[in-house]
């Protein structure tokens, strides 16, 4: 009687034991933005006495991978500093000497950490973006928020965030006549191809 009993349990066991082996195991998913250098735009604001510098600089590369169902994220979007320039031949030559030192610390990088939010496969969506900003030989964690949108397997995205560039440890370039202030704004308009794949063990 005893075995009658338990063999009915060892059939379920059994069945359930198959069935999980026979259906398949969700893999991580990693999703990855490589960026057009050529399409991507990085912008700097400075407010000044009497008026507002503007400046441009190049995208060398960018790749952010990131996991949608942890957030972890990773990757380098690396920034040429040797391409600053504000239009201003004077201005530049001492931007670059003084301020950046661009020949010493030639390397913008940001290095993200997490991404939270999902990004829609049609229309708007808006993510937060942690990570680890290198400038001038100085790290700093910086969180932002970026806009993306999905075009097929194009990828835009825009985002806007404060530089207290003083606080990180360059010079303020404010002489008796012009003052200027502490803290640039960043503005990155990014442009790149999506792709998903199993994430790596």
């Amino acid at each position: 009687m005893t075995g009658m009993r338990i063999w009915p349990h060892a059939l379920r066991f059994a069945a359930v034991l198959l069935l999980a082996l026979a259906v398949p195991r969700a893999q991580a998913q990693q999703t990855v933005l490589e960026m057009d250098p050529a399409r991507t735009r990085v912008e700097f604001t400075l407010g000044a006495t009497l008026h507002t510098v503007h400046g441009v600089l190049k995208l060398k590369q960018g790749t952010i991978s990131f996991d949608p169902a942890t957030g972890q994220a990773g990757g380098r979007v690396v920034v040429d500093a040797t391409t600053a320039s504000t239009g201003n031949d004077g201005r530049d030559s001492k931007m670059h000497r003084e301020i950046l030192e661009s020949q010493t610390y030639p390397e913008i990088i940001f290095t993200p950490t997490k991404i939270q939010g999902q990004i829609a496969p049609q229309g708007t969506s808006r993510l937060q973006v942690s990570g680890v900003f290198s400038l001038h030989g100085r790290e700093q964690e910086v969180v932002t928020e970026v806009q993306v949108q999905i075009t097929g397997d194009e990828l835009t995205g825009e985002t806007s965030f404060p530089a207290p560039y003083v606080k990180w440890g360059l010079k303020n370039p404010s002489t008796f006549f012009l003052r200027v202030k502490d803290t640039a704004n960043l503005t990155v308009r990014a442009v790149g191809r999506l792709t998903t794949s199993p994430a790596s063990n």
